[in-house]
Order: C-alpha cells, then structure tokens, then sequence
C-alpha cells in the first residue's frame, strides 16, 4: 500500500514541479501566434479552450492503454508502479510535451514531418513508415477490444441469433463510426463529445480508488521488492516495460499531439494540455495495476498475482494466451463492485474510451498522409481517397490474434517513442539548451526496444533459440551497442567536433 500511495505522490510532483523544469528548458514564446489563429479552416483548426483541448488530448491518447497495459503488467508486481511513474514523469510526459510544442511551432506538422527536420530525410521515411504502421495497429486494436468489452454486455440471445461470432457485428459498428469521425470537421463530434468521454474516464478511474478503499483491498497491495514476482518469473527486462507500454510512454501521442496542436490559442497552454493529459493517464494506469493486483487476491493462500495471471489471458501452467481476457478482467471488476447497472455503466465506459482513441488515431493517420502527399483535406472527396484504403488494412488487421497484435502494437508505440525523443533532444541541443531531459530518456528507450524486438517471441527470440543461442544476452548487448551507436551519431550531429562543447555540455 505504501508503495502505492508514494506512486502517486511523485506523479502529482511531476507535474507540480518536473512539468515547469521542461517548460523553463523549452521555453515557451506567450507572444507567438499559434497555427489555428492563422490557419484556422474549420475542419482541422478550430479553436478550443486549453481546458477542453486537455481533455481531448487525454481521451484520444488514453484509449484502453492505461487499462489493458496496467492489468498485462501488473502481474509483475509493483515493478509496474516503478516503471508508470519514473517513465510517465521523466519520459512520457515530456515526451508528449516536446511533440505537442515542436508541433505548435509547425503549424501543426504531423510526427514525421518534424522527425525529418531534425533528424533527416532518411530517418523521416522510416517515421513515417513506423508511425503509420502504429496509426493503422491502434484502429485495429482499439476496434477489436471495445468490441470484445461490449461483448461481455451482450445478451445471450443475440449471440445465438447469427450463424457467426457476434463479435464481428460490434466491429462493423466500431469501424463505420470510426470511418465518419475521421473525415468530418473536428468540432462537429470530437470537439463536442470527447471532453466529455474524458471527465467519464476520470470518473471511473476516481470509482475504482474509491472501491479500492472501500473494499479493503487496497491494503493487499504488495510492497516493492527487488525480486521477480510474475508467477511464471518471466524477466521484467524487457517485457514489463514493452507490456504497459501507453501508462508510461508512448510514441503513439507523439501521433496524437499534432491534432491539439492545431486548435490550442496559445504556447503557455502546452504544459496544460500535453504533459499533464500525460500525468493523468500515469494516475489510472496506477489505479488499474492496483486494482488488477488485489481484485483476485486470495485470502487463504495470500496470493494475488496467479489469480490475475489467469484472469489476464495467460494459462498459468502453459504460459498460453485465450482471447478477450482483459476485457473479461474489467468487466468481472466492474459488476462486483459497482452492481448490475454500475456494472453496465462502467463497461460501456471503458468500451467508448479505446473507440475515443482509435478514430482519432485514423484521423492523424489520413493528416499523416496528407501532408506527405500535399493533398488538402478542406475537400471531402481529397479525405476519402485517403481514408478508404486506410480502413481496408485495419480490417485486414482485425483477423489477427488480439494478443499478438497488442505486443506487436507495443513495441511500435515504444519504437515510436525513440523517434520523438531523439527529436527533441536534436532541437535542444542545437539551441543549445539542456538536451538531457530527452536525451537520458532517448537512449533508456533506445536500449530497450532493441533489446525486445531481439528477445521477444514476435521478434528474433524464436530464430536464436532455434539455433541453440539464449536470445536475452544477445538482445541486452544489441541494445546495448544499437544505442552507444546511436548516442554518438547524435553528438557528432549536435556537437560536431567542438570537443570542448560537448565536455561543458555533460558537465552543465
């Protein structure tokens, strides 16, 4: 419980205190004309208040991120509450920060546009290929587990009226209204609703701390310790940290940031808008990953973590993953605590929060193209040619195991992240301010998503163990030499050969 309580302490400190420290390093012009007072066009840029953009923000980059990631990763423990906040502070959150602004004095430019400014045109490609691979990943992911949450509602009856899995009619549903909110004007629905979805998230996440309370569970809550405590000890490096993936950070708000980016009045709303969305969603994630943690606790052997195990998808004998497991978690969850109609209420709520997310993930995505092609988007037909194609590849998607797609998602958000890190280290750096607060981040994700992509089973793990090799020592040292690598090639992109430079610049 201590652990917990400390947790989200050093959260709200985050943003209290670290949150200015990025803003005073950034430093935010309060004369600057920001894009929608110059381009407003009444579809992308339309004005809102920062109160109304952050919670936007809040809803299109939460989704069921900070609880299906909180419920996967909190079978290690409070492990979890380690790596939510330390990364939700020091690198989530100035991550979303340093996208929103660089995309604020962009006009609004899309993720990868701006990764080619400071990183190069090659690197732009690779973004570009990254983040619309993330962008098209999440409207099948936050298709497919809406569908699955609103299942756990749907009446017996109707189930057994189709020769099909009935499943599949929610995701027509989901994916047709996803097609309308892409390409209609962004106040006529997202402006209008989403702030509203985000105060329901906030609610629902308040409810379940109050139940944690309530319940006694909170008092089950594990303490942290130095020690592996996932049930089948499967390494916490580098899955725990893939496994949580949004509740911490996440390349997929870089995505996101340029939607706010093009409606915020002014640069003194970005700490508001960017890094706090942020903070609240670390808040949940903490909120879940206790929940999930205690929820199945049983008394007579004092164990939690297997009970969850087993509710989170996984056999616990095999390690074997069966469908819809996190939205049975919630939805198990949510009716004993909060009754028949609390119970309906609260699954309709999380099943709308990843529906709130996937559209507006297609919508970056179609501005994305957009901009590549400098095809307008003031025309409906110019939105159509975009988002057609889009929509056939995320239904192409939805046939693949939700599992493997959620890991496959994961490390393409955290990748992600490496790029806007990076990014923002580069335009600090070369104006000559203090790049650690990305950099430190930059080369922690570097190291990290390498290490997966090479250990993990929908990586190189399967091919090593077939040739006889233990891929986690292989992964750590290609990680290890896959960001020394990169660290240099920034420093020599930044600093040159001005030895003396870079020695005041480690040193200050």
């Amino acid at each position: 419980m201590i652990t917990f309580l400390v947790a989200v302490a050093v959260l709200i400190f985050g943003y209290f205190i670290y949150a200015k420290v990025v803003e005073k390093v950034f430093v935010v012009n309060l004369e600057a004309k920001t894009p929608v007072t110059r381009m407003a066009d009444g579809v992308d840029y339309v004005e809102l208040s920062d109160r109304k953009a952050m919670l936007i923000q809040f809803i299109s980059i939460a989704g069921t991120g900070p609880i299906f990631g909180a419920i996967f990763g909190a079978v290690w423990g409070p492990a979890s509450f380690f790596w939510i906040v330390l990364g939700c502070v020091f690198a989530g959150a100035t991550h979303d920060y340093m996208a929103g602004m660089l995309s604020l004095r962009q006009n609004g430019a899309t993720l990868a546009e701006m990764v080619g400014k400071y990183l190069g045109p090659a690197v732009k490609i690779l973004c570009r290929i990254f983040s619309l691979g993330l962008l098209v990943m999440v409207g099948a992911v936050f298709t497919r587990s809406p569908a699955d949450i609103l299942m756990t509602i749907t009446p017996e009856a109707w189930r057994g009226a189709f020769d099909f899995d009935f499943v599949w009619i929610w995701v027509i549903v989901i994916v047709a209204y996803f097609f309308i909110a892409t390409i209609i004007p962004i106040h006529i629905l997202i402006a209008k609703l989403y702030p509203i979805f985000g105060v329901g998230m906030i609610l629902l996440g308040l409810g379940m701390a109050v139940m944690l309370i309530v319940s006694g569970n909170i008092v089950h809550i594990p303490e942290f310790e130095f020690t592996n405590m996932h049930p089948l000890e499967r390494p916490i490096w580098p899955f725990l940290f893939i496994t949580i993936a949004c509740g911490a950070i996440s390349g997929f708000h870089a995505t996101q940031s340029p939607l706010m980016a093009r409606c915020i009045r002014s640069e003194a709303g970005g700490r508001n808008v960017f890094y706090r969305a942020m903070i609240f969603e670390g808040i949940l994630a903490l909120i879940w990953a206790a929940v999930a943690m205690t929820f199945f606790w049983n008394p007579e052997t004092g164990e939690g973590l297997t009970g969850l195990l087993q509710h989170r998808g996984i056999n616990p004998e095999t390690g074997a993953y069966f469908p819809m497991a996190p939205a049975i978690a919630v939805s198990t969850i949510s009716f004993q605590w909060f009754g028949v109609v609390g119970g309906v209420i609260a699954v309709v709520c999380v099943g709308i929060f990843p529906i709130s997310t996937g559209d507006t993930a297609m919508r970056v995505a179609r501005l994305a193209i957009a901009d590549a092609l400098k095809l307008g988007q003031d025309k409906v037909k110019n939105r159509l040619v975009i988002a057609i194609p889009l929509f056939v590849i995320v239904v192409i998607l939805l046939n693949i195991d939700f599992s493997i797609l959620w890991r496959y998602f994961a490390w393409l958000n955290q990748t992600l992240a490496v790029f806007t890190l990076w990014m923002g280290a580069t335009y600090l750096a070369k104006q000559k301010k203090v790049h650690w607060i990305c950099t430190i981040p930059a080369m922690f994700m570097t190291f990290l998503t390498n290490s997966y992509i090479v250990i993990a089973p929908e990586g190189f793990g399967p091919l090593l163990t077939a040739a006889g090799l233990n891929p986690a020592p292989i992964g750590v040292a290609a990680g290890a030499i896959i960001t020394v690598i990169l660290t240099g090639i920034f420093f020599k992109k930044c600093f040159g050969s001005n030895v003396k430079q870079l020695e005041e610049d480690i040193v200050g």
